[in-house]
């Protein structure tokens, strides 16, 4: 058996969670924050068979796509400046998956 976490925009879970429940995957989904952007993001934790595990890559490529965004930083050089606003085109979405084994299964 093993365990699949995957890291996705929060954009992307209402579509990848229904296709994982139509595919008969049980999913659980937990709220987080992320990396450069603080944006929200969803962790989801997935219990599979070995040979489940591509079948479940493939349903998260086919819902979380990569995509551009302008944002803005503020920037500060020296101790005194200004913040000064600075546009930035930065790649968003997509996902983040790792796959461990499970060394006991238990459902009460």
């Amino acid at each position: 058996m093993k365990l699949i976490i995957a890291i996705v925009q929060d954009q992307d879970v209402p579509s990848l969670v229904d296709d994982l429940t139509e595919n008969d995957f049980r999913v659980t989904k937990l709220a987080s924050t992320g990396g450069f952007l603080k944006s929200g993001n969803t962790t989801l934790l997935l219990g599979v068979e070995e040979d489940q595990v591509d079948e479940v890559i493939k349903i998260i490529e086919t819902n979380c796509k990569t995509r551009e965004i302008t944002t803005s930083l503020l920037t500060v050089s020296m101790p005194g400046d200004t913040y000064v606003p600075y546009p930035l085109e930065v790649r968003v979405g997509g996902a983040t998956i790792f796959i461990l084994d499970v060394e006991r299964f238990v459902k009460i």
